[in-house]
């Protein structure tokens, strides 16, 4: 068995859902020693998140992006959590229906990810920062 496990940063992105599975793949060439295994990618903030889906037509990620700002809105007046500005109390409820992590077969060294399935960086916040993600890969 074999395990490899970095960090890394990412840069600032803008509000929304961006595809980061070069960033990813980029961050740990030892995934191609592995033969069956998985790797799991997950990210240290609480206003952001990950998840897997479309990775070929953009307009995916800009309906997600309007459909979670519908569905969470912002200035709720049931909102406590307000000191951090109007976004963050509805980037933590995004993070925690997304998930923070996401795990994915590794066969015969590559992500064994569907035709048209991708890695996103869910950026709940107007101005997140950049992220810290650890990625672990395991297998034989």
């Amino acid at each position: 068995m074999k395990y490899f496990q970095k960090e890394i940063r990412l840069k600032a992105y803008t509000r929304g859902f961006h595809l980061i599975t070069n960033e990813v793949l980029s961050a740990i060439p030892e995934l191609e020693e592995i033969q069956v295994g998985q790797l799991q990618v997950f990210i240290k903030h609480t206003s952001a998140s990950l998840t897997i889906n479309e990775n070929a037509d953009y307009t995916v990620r800009t309906d997600f992006e309007s459909h979670f700002n519908k569905m969470v809105p912002e200035n709720a007046p049931y909102y406590q959590h307000t000191y951090e500005g109007s976004d963050d109390m509805p980037a933590h409820i995004k993070t925690s229906l997304l998930g923070a992590s996401v795990q994915i077969p590794i066969t015969n060294g590559r992500l064994n990810l569907g035709t048209w399935q991708g890695i996103y960086l869910c950026e709940h916040r107007d101005h997140g920062g950049s992220r810290k993600l650890v990625i672990t890969a395991f297998g034989g």
